[in-house]
């Protein structure tokens, strides 16, 4: 996971934390306005922890593309280095994306 991507991802997950925190707080003392807030801090976090793992996806499906390119040229050319290169960084790209669904 790219150390952006990352950072994001914890940041969301905070926030996440954070507003559940704040609307239970609302909750339990019956303030809607602290609710309020804290479900939209909640679902800010959401936000944040998808688009994370969105930018991993599409970084794992260029992965996946490139490999594959590589895979296929090597075996054009009769390169089995090539090809397996090609193979290795197609299947880490497809499991980037796996990991962030």
């Amino acid at each position: 996971m790219s150390k952006q991507n990352q950072s994001k991802r914890g940041e969301g997950t905070a926030e996440e934390l954070g507003g559940k925190i704040k609307e239970g707080a609302g909750k339990l003392v019956g303030n809607e306005r602290l609710q309020a807030e804290g479900k939209a801090q909640k679902l800010s976090g959401q936000a944040k922890k998808e688009s994370a793992k969105a930018g991993e996806r599409a970084q794992g499906k260029g992965e996946e593309l490139t490999g594959a390119v590589k895979n296929r040229v090597g075996a054009v050319l009769g390169n089995e280095r090539m090809q397996a290169e090609g193979k290795v960084k197609e299947l880490k790209g497809q499991a980037r994306q796996n990991a962030n669904r």
